[in-house]
C-alpha cells in the first residue's frame, strides 16, 4: 500500500516592505469623456492622501472599460485609454513606467468587411504579485483618446487598493521616483 502525504501550505502574500496597511480594500470608480470627437482628454482623481502622515495608495488591480468605437465605412476606428500615476500628454501604454493599466477597443474596416477587437493589459494581476503599483502623490490620472470616430467617446473604470503609511525613507523614495519619472 502506497500513502502519499501532501502538505498544503497556503501562500500568504504579505505587505510590501516599509508599509503599514491603514484601510481595508476599497474600489474607486472613475470616468472621463473626450471634450470633442477624436480628442485626447485627461482627467484626474484625487485620493485625498495625507503627505504629512506619509500616506500612499497600494494598487491591487485596475479595470478600464473604454467605449466602443463608431463603425465608419472604410475607416479604422479606435478608443484607447490608460491610467497613470503622473499627468500625460497622450494615452499611455504599458511601456511607460507610470502607466498602471491600458486598454483599447478597435474596429478594422476596409469598406467591405469589418472586425472588432480589444487590447488590454492584465486587469487583475497574477496571484503571486503583492500589488501592481504604489501611488505616492495625491492623485492619479486617466486618459482617453479616439481615432476616426463620428462622436466623442470616453472610458469608465475602477481602481482597487488600500491606503498605507510608509516609513519616512520609503515614502521619500516613492514620491521622488514618481515625480522625477513624470
Amino acid at each position: 500500500m502506497l500513502v502519499i502525504i501532501i502538505d498544503l501550505v497556503p501562500i500568504i502574500i504579505g505587505m510590501p516592505k516599509g508599509l503599514k496597511q491603514t484601510s481595508s480594500v476599497v474600489a474607486i470608480g472613475f470616468g472621463v469623456d473626450e471634450t470633442a470627437a477624436n480628442t485626447f482628454t485627461q482627467g484626474s482623481v484625487d485620493l485625498n492622501l495625507s503627505p504629512l502622515d506619509r500616506e500612499v495608495f497600494v494598487v491591487l488591480a485596475v479595470n478600464l472599460d473604454p467605449f466602443t468605437p463608431d463603425m465608419v465605412a472604410g475607416d479604422d476606428t479606435k478608443v484607447e485609454s490608460s491610467l497613470t500615476t503622473t499627468s500625460q500628454d497622450r494615452v499611455a501604454n504599458l511601456s511607460n513606467a507610470n502607466c498602471l493599466a491600458a486598454s483599447g477597443n478597435f474596429i478594422k474596416n476596409d469598406g467591405a468587411t469589418s472586425s472588432a477587437f480589444q487590447s488590454l493589459g492584465s486587469e487583475t494581476p497574477p496571484a503571486t504579485l503583492e500589488y501592481i503599483g504604489i501611488i505616492a502623490t495625491n492623485d492619479f490620472f486617466i486618459q482617453v483618446g479616439g481615432t476616426n470616430n463620428a462622436t466623442s467617446k470616453g472610458m469608465d473604470g475602477k481602481l482597487y487598493g488600500y491606503r498605507a503609511v510608509a516609513d519616512a525613507d520609503i515614502y521619500a523614495a516613492l514620491v521622488q521616483s514618481e515625480v522625477l519619472s513624470a
